[in-house]
C-alpha cells in the first residue's frame, strides 16, 4: 500500500530537485519559496503557465484571473513576473505581456 504523500512533499510527477511544481500542492502555488533561485524558478514557470502565448496581450484582470488558478497570491505572483522581466505592462497597468521564452516553454 503506498503512503500519502505528506503536506510538505513532493508534487507527484516533480522528479527532480530543480523542478519549480515540488513547490506546488494540488496544482497551486501556497507561498513562494524563500530561496532566489528557486524564487526564480517558480515564476519563470508560472508565467508560461498564465502566459503560454508570447506577446499576447491580457488585460490585468484577465491575468490576475489566471494566475488565482495558479496561485494563493496572483497579485504577488504577478508582480514578481514583472520584477524579473518576464512580463512587460502597460504604464497604466491596463494590460500585460510574456517578453520572454523559458526553458518551460514547449
Amino acid at each position: 500500500m503506498a503512503a500519502e504523500p505528506t503536506e510538505r512533499g513532493p508534487t507527484p510527477g516533480a522528479e527532480t530537485a530543480g523542478d519549480p511544481r515540488r513547490f506546488l500542492r494540488s496544482g497551486r502555488l501556497e507561498t513562494m519559496p524563500r530561496r532566489w533561485r528557486d524564487k526564480v524558478a517558480v515564476t519563470r514557470y508560472l508565467a508560461v503557465q498564465a502566459l503560454p502565448t508570447l506577446l499576447e496581450p491580457v488585460t490585468e484582470r484577465e491575468l490576475t484571473d489566471r494566475l488565482r488558478e495558479l496561485s494563493y497570491d496572483p497579485a504577488g505572483v504577478r508582480r514578481a513576473m514583472v520584477d524579473h522581466g518576464l512580463v512587460q505592462r502597460t504604464r497604466d497597468g491596463a494590460e500585460y505581456w510574456r517578453t520572454e521564452r523559458t526553458e518551460y516553454d514547449a
